[in-house]
């Protein structure tokens, strides 16, 4: 699966984006999605993941902010990030993989297939 992540931009905080991510040439319909993102000077941390049977999973620091879903028929998974924090500052990627469930679809390593990243800069 090709992933192109994009919508990443320069905002305030209290702000609204929403990513996406593009899939093409693979099965899309029966991987999970996942968003992850890294800041500078840290690791790569799980933000949201959404399986394909649309069950959602959120990283603490985002649950009730971000909402994490999926369009099977246009091939694309979406993360509507709201009320922006400066902390919420980093690259984000999204990853396609067979996973299913909690735990192994919080993690990264699980996922075989990874966009090139859209930078979410919130200022204060």
């Amino acid at each position: 699966v090709q992933l192109q992540a994009f919508g990443g931009g320069l905002v305030q905080t209290g702000d609204s984006l929403r990513l996406s991510c593009a899939a093409s040439g693979g099965a899309f319909s029966t991987d999970a999605m996942g968003w992850f993102r890294q800041a500078p000077g840290k690791e790569r941390e799980f933000v949201a993941a959404v399986n394909w049977m649309g069950g959602s999973y959120y990283a603490d620091s985002v649950r009730g902010r971000f909402t994490i879903s999926r369009d099977n028929g246009k091939n694309t998974a979406y993360l509507q990030m709201n009320s922006l924090e400066p902390q919420d500052t980093a690259v984000y990627y999204c990853a396609a993989g067979s996973v299913y469930y909690s735990p192994k679809i919080l993690d990264g390593n699980e996922y075989s297939s990874w966009g090139q990243g859209t930078q979410v800069t919130v200022s204060s």
